[in-house]
């Protein structure tokens, strides 16, 4: 849902006024975090669905990448993901004929990019080298509050307190599950995943700012095709100079899902998403991501699950349940 300024100033008896300044106003509501308008309960449900939808095809990205690592290196495996996706989103730019961006909007398209589609991918895909898909979902988990919260910063709004309960306890319960799926310890990889996690929720508000202003599919066309000349040296650097077991079907497999799935059609639903729903609300969506993905590995990776994940998924739901009828 586009947000634009198109209030007028009322004229004759000045009334006063004790509730929030209209400036700020328009940032909780840009930031999903005020109260809803006439038509917003319907349109936050659409936007939910999208940014659902959107969650669902992340949530095959770590499965997928561990296909990909079976015949190619992390750099090539990530740099080989942009190379593809950003040629698709050429075509698709060329085809529907999708407007540039003004040039005001390259800046904010370099962040999301720099974060979504470069820093996120290849830092999770080093962490996979040592770390299970189970403990790569703690970044998952913990996404949705880092998002709403560098949100609320750049917004300068304020979520409510039930809004941060339910997102704490939503993820504490993904946070206590994944780790306890990979033995509690921490590996190697952790560090990749932190700044992979701080990386993504800048890229993730910054796209959904920008999708108030262009639509998801210039947004996320236009950031993966302005990483071309990043994706072409660097694919034909790494595919050189970085050894490989060779491509087989399931890497080849994995690797156009992320490329195609993830990249491309899951980021333009997610925006979409949380352009329509807010950020902070639709980024909530994302806390079933870590379950989804655990589910795709027993059925792809053949990765056992435990009995804690019916609990999780219950004090999941009902957290997204919570923050979806939060008000502030």
């Amino acid at each position: 849902m586009k947000h634009n300024d198109s209030a007028t100033t009322p004229v004759g008896i000045a009334v006063p006024h004790s509730g929030p300044s209209r400036a700020e106003e328009g940032a909780r509501q840009e930031s999903g975090l005020g109260p809803p308008g006439p038509a917003a309960p319907r349109a936050a449900g659409r936007g939910l669905l999208l940014a659902a939808l959107g969650v669902t095809c992340f949530s095959l990205t770590f499965p997928a990448t561990a296909w990909t690592l079976e015949g190619f290196g992390p750099w090539s495996a990530t740099f080989l993901r942009l190379l593809l996706a950003a040629l698709l989103a050429a075509v698709l730019v060329a085809v529907f004929r999708v407007p540039v961006p003004a040039r005001r909007h390259w800046p904010w398209l370099a962040v999301a990019a720099s974060g979504v589609m470069v820093g996120f991918p290849l830092l999770t895909t080093l962490a996979l080298q040592t770390s299970s898909t189970a403990h790569a979902a703690v970044v998952v988990g913990l996404l949705p509050l880092t998002t709403a919260l560098y949100s609320s910063l750049r917004t300068g709004a304020r979520p409510s307190r039930v809004f941060w309960a339910a997102a704490l306890t939503g993820a504490a319960a993904v946070l206590a599950f994944a780790l306890h799926e990979s033995g509690g310890a921490p590996a190697i990889g952790d560090l990749f995943l932190g700044v992979a996690l701080l990386l993504c929720a800048a890229g993730y508000a910054e796209g959904a700012r920008l999708v108030g202003q262009l639509s998801g599919t210039q947004v996320v066309c236009w950031a993966l095709v302005g990483c071309l000349p990043l994706a072409v040296p660097g694919t034909a650097a790494a595919l050189a100079l970085e050894p490989s077991a060779g491509p087989t079907a399931h890497s080849v497999m994995g690797l156009l899902w992320v490329a195609a799935g993830s990249q491309l059609l899951g980021l333009t639903l997610w925006y979409r998403g949380m352009s329509v729903a807010g950020v902070a609300r639709a980024s909530q969506t994302q806390l079933a991501q870590p379950l989804l993905t655990l589910g795709w590995s027993v059925l792809l990776l053949g990765e056992e699950l435990s009995p804690a994940a019916p609990l999780t998924a219950v004090a999941v739901l009902v957290c997204i349940a919570v923050v979806r009828r939060s008000r502030t």
